[in-house]
């Protein structure tokens, strides 16, 4: 799973991405419902978010060789009150420690991962593309601007594709599973990624394995438009019909293709 910007880059990502984060709730009703994420408030959010960054630095600070249990890292829950300033703090802090603990480790250290086989590279970029994707939640929220260098959204692209070919092997019984042979391909094309970037992805099913590749061949159905709306649309966080995004071909394998697109 090798991400197309390198591991400084990510471990500064993390804290970029906070402070957009942070300034996305800053002020904000925290009870206010997550429209993106319906079980939750932007105070769930906001503790799902500072919890991950403790859980992940504390993963590689120690150098885990196994999965640390949530209740076995330090403040993972949070401050134990209301207080935004409380919660910001903290927030802030985590996404701190995070960093400066994955850019210690650097990025071939053997730690554990959830996926397979991943160094501690996995981690920055990770919690980098973590953060992306619930900032656009609590955009959808807040109603605030997505501000997004379009080098890194193709990245938060790369990643989920790569995920994406993942889960089958991860998960036999999971629904992507039925689209393999079915001669389908899906294509994303962004609009306005730098060049060195990628700016399309070509995730194929017509054999017995997914898989992906950077390539503008024609497909079943292609979504494009600027990668910062592309990726939320492929993550199920805007509406395909987003003023910008265009689809050609087959629009009922794309819904078909989002409806199955998640982990759990």
């Amino acid at each position: 799973m090798n991400g197309t910007l390198d591991h400084d880059r990510y471990c500064a990502e993390i804290l970029v991405e906070a402070d957009r984060f942070r300034r996305t709730i800053r002020g904000a009703d925290l009870t206010a419902p997550v429209p993106t994420c319906p079980e939750w408030t932007l105070e769930d959010l906001i503790r799902h978010v500072g919890g991950a960054y403790r859980w992940a630095g504390e993963t590689v600070r120690t150098r885990a060789t196994e999965m640390v249990p949530f209740d076995a890292v330090p403040e993972h829950a949070g401050p134990p009150d209301h207080d935004p300033a409380a919660l910001d703090a903290w927030l802030a802090e985590g996404a701190r420690l995070a960093s400066e603990a994955m850019r210690e480790a650097g990025p071939d250290a053997a730690i554990w991962a959830w996926a397979p086989g991943q160094p501690s590279a996995f981690w920055p970029r990770r919690m980098t593309h973590e953060t992306i994707i619930h900032r656009a939640d609590a955009v959808a929220a807040t109603g605030a601007d997505f501000p997004l260098d379009p080098e890194v959204a193709a990245d938060t692209i790369e990643e989920w594709s790569q995920l994406m070919c993942l889960i089958p092997t991860l998960r036999p019984d999971h629904a992507l599973n039925t689209l393999l042979g079915t001669d389908r391909t899906l294509r994303l094309h962004a609009t306005d990624t730098p060049p060195g970037a990628p700016a399309d992805w070509l995730l194929d099913f017509t054999g017995t394995t997914p898989a992906y590749r950077h390539t503008p061949e024609p497909a079943t159905t292609t979504l494009q438009g600027p990668a910062a709306d592309l990726l939320r649309v492929y993550y199920r966080r805007l509406p395909v019909d987003t003023p910008g995004i265009e689809v050609t071909g087959d629009r009922a394998f794309l819904d078909e293709w989002l409806g199955m697109a998640v982990f759990g």
